[in-house]
């Protein structure tokens, strides 16, 4: 199906800056289309408690806080299409993009198609997320107060999670599957010299242990594949973030990890009319508020682009 139509604007991703995107493009009267994906809603949905969203004061559950997030964005006149994006062509105007054999296509464009976190892919690793497995410690350090937790990784983000988790757990085991670590030395140092970091090198995690929460998890020595129990409360995967951005290589500019590459101080990709927002664009502080923040200032910045263009 090709339609002849030609949107406003086009949101491709459904997480916090997506709909917040949506709510200021329609209110803005772009009357905007969000092609949300099949999993819709972005990474809050594996998230439980969210306590850190502003106006929450009892907190909101990840999924709960997308749901209204996307029924505000309805009122004011977003309208959805649930599938995902299989290709884009964004050398001429108006932009297009397809969802299997139907085409739209849309003045500006704006990306909000988030980052995954990446996981070791251990079926207890899902099961338990959000019920003591994690991948933000910023998210969800504080509900470790006085508990044993487990970083996962050897890089500069897991130094950096262990850390910040010392501000809450009693004790944090830094696990690292060998020897010599990719963290920096400045990183790695600060570990070093905190008293509640136990790192333990040469070893793996192959299973996390617990019914309705985490309770142990299960560790396999590399060198000589001995395997032992060590109870903690929560696990903190970091072991980095894979931005999604497939659909957009060769397309759009990226840095050597796949971050698309926006302007200093605005949502400007490589190509005029198209703008990312969220973590598709952000390895630095992948939290909902600055996902929605970005969200804002590319719905805005995608307005005034479209007014300079003689868009009407």
């Amino acid at each position: 199906m090709e339609t002849k139509k030609v949107e406003n604007v086009i949101i491709i991703g459904s997480g916090p800056a997506g709909l917040t995107a949506a709510i200021y493009g329609a209110r803005a009267n772009l009357q905007p289309l969000m092609i949300e994906g099949y999993e819709t809603g972005g990474q809050l949905m594996t998230t439980t408690e969210v306590e850190n969203y502003p106006g929450f004061t009892h907190g909101i559950q990840g999924p709960e806080l997308m749901s209204v997030t996307r029924a505000q964005a309805e009122r004011f006149g977003t309208r959805f299409v649930s599938k995902d994006v299989t290709k884009v062509d964004f050398s001429s105007r108006p932009f297009k993009i397809w969802v299997d054999e139907d085409l739209y296509q849309a003045s500006a464009v704006i990306i909000s198609t988030g980052a995954s976190a990446k996981y070791l892919g251990l079926p207890n690793e899902r099961r338990l997320l959000g019920r003591g497995v994690s991948a933000c410690a910023t998210c969800d350090g504080a509900f470790f107060k006085n508990q044993r937790v487990a970083v996962i990784g050897g890089g500069d983000t897991a130094m950096e999670e262990a850390n910040f988790l010392t501000r809450f757990a009693s004790k944090v085991y830094l696990i690292h599957r060998r020897d010599e670590f990719r963290a920096s030395k400045i990183m790695l140092d600060r570990v070093r010299k905190n008293a509640k970091v136990e790192m333990m090198v040469n070893t793996q995690m192959v299973d996390v242990l617990g019914d309705k929460g985490v309770n142990a998890i299960v560790l396999k020595n590399t060198a000589s594949d001995a395997t032992r129990t060590l109870e903690v409360e929560g696990v903190f995967i970091a072991i980095g973030h894979k931005p999604n951005t497939d659909l957009f290589k060769d397309k759009l500019a990226m840095n050597d990890v796949g971050y698309l590459v926006t302007q200093a101080k605005n949502t400007y990709t490589s190509v005029p009319g198209v703008f990312a927002s969220g973590d598709v664009q952000d390895p630095i502080y992948r939290q909902a508020i600055t996902a929605a923040g970005t969200g804002c200032m590319a719905a805005i910045d995608a307005e005034r682009w479209l007014e300079s263009q003689g868009h009407h």
